[in-house]
């Protein structure tokens, strides 16, 4: 899982993280942001092994999440 944060600050996020099929699965990550930085919205992707990276969960203060 990757992210590429705008304002230059730092993610955290476990190299994988292992589901399982039909059940709540946690994303863990943490975002360390610099000085008068702020976060206006985190988009999780699932890439898989030769495809496209796939929109999992959008979350913005603004719009909600989906």
């Amino acid at each position: 899982m990757s992210l590429c944060p705008a304002g230059g600050g730092r993610v955290e996020v476990p190299r994988s993280v292992t589901a399982v099929l039909g059940q709540d699965v946690v994303l863990p990550c943490r975002y360390r942001a610099q000085e008068q930085e702020q976060v206006v919205q985190v988009t999780w992707l699932k890439r898989g092994p030769g495809a496209a990276a796939a929109e999992v969960a959008v979350l913005n203060p603004q719009h909600g999440e989906h």
